[in-house]
């Protein structure tokens, strides 16, 4: 039976379909001096690499990275599962492809059935797809575990990381854990700096549930809130005990449009 390939959703919009292009482009954002972070998870943007690039490209500088990785992300597109993952098969990009890990796959399904075996939620789906060349370019061959997150319920995402923190901890080759998201949107940059730093306080302070709330009770348009809930639970459960704001933007520092902008936050949980 031939192995699926996911093909490529955004490539030439969100960022470069031609790989020595889209390489360039990376290796821009990517020129991050310092000395490397062990994380146990992030928070990256996931917007076209012109507004958004240049924070992801910081966290994934400044971290050490693993050779595998659980992706986390909204459900923007509402097709199929709340909690939709994939198990087996690979992902195109202009880079290549990128092999899933249907063993570290397999085990968060027995440890959380409630996750569901669905393609058809990722296919279209871009605010993983964009993380990809970031770990091509900077680390060559890993595997990965996807998973969007179309569901808001506090008592689910929290159960969904500790489900990961009792799979992680069983790892020998521990996976990091990566929430792709972006912050306020389409208010002005004075309110979504306002807004943004609410929710930033509350994941530098690894309060997961504070998050949540925070989100809800100041209409925080923070699309990844959910996945960055469930990494905050399992990285805390593993051991973190700080996190630190690598970059932080929006549109409007690129575009110079200060009505409507988009928050960006890179951000590492250790």
């Amino acid at each position: 039976m031939p192995t699926f390939v996911r093909p490529p959703a955004v490539a030439g919009r969100f960022y470069p379909n031609n790989p020595e292009t889209l390489l360039q482009e990376i290796r821009s954002y990517t020129r991050s001096p310092g000395e490397k972070l062990r994380a146990l998870g992030c928070v990256v943007p996931h917007a076209g690499y012109m507004y958004s690039g240049h924070i992801a490209g910081a966290v994934y500088a400044r971290l050490e990275l693993p050779k595998r990785f659980i992706i986390l992300c909204p459900n923007h597109t509402g097709i199929g599962q709340p909690l939709a993952i994939m198990s087996e098969g690979r992902w195109q990009t202009p880079l290549g492809e990128v092999r899933l890990d249907t063993a570290l796959a397999g085990a968060l399904k027995a440890e959380f059935p409630q996750l569901a075996e669905d393609v058809m939620a990722h296919r279209a789906e871009h605010a993983l797809e964009v993380q990809l060349p970031f770990l091509q370019a900077q680390i060559g061959d890993f595997a990965f575990v996807p998973i969007a997150i179309g569901i808001g319920q506090f008592e689910v995402l929290e159960a969904l990381g500790e489900a990961m923190a009792r799979v992680i901890a069983a790892e020998k080759d521990r996976p990091l854990i990566v929430t792709s998201s972006d912050m306020n949107h389409y208010e002005s940059d004075a309110i979504t700096r306002v807004k943004d730093h609410k929710a930033i306080d509350k994941i530098l302070a690894l309060d997961a549930r504070g998050l949540y709330d925070v989100v809800r009770r100041e209409d925080i348009s923070m699309c990844g809130y959910g996945p960055a809930v469930a990494m905050l639970t399992a990285a805390k459960r593993l051991g973190a005990r700080a996190a630190q704001v690598i970059k932080y933007g929006t549109s409007g520092d690129i575009s110079g449009d200060r009505d409507l902008v988009v928050g960006y936050a890179g951000i590492a949980v250790a």
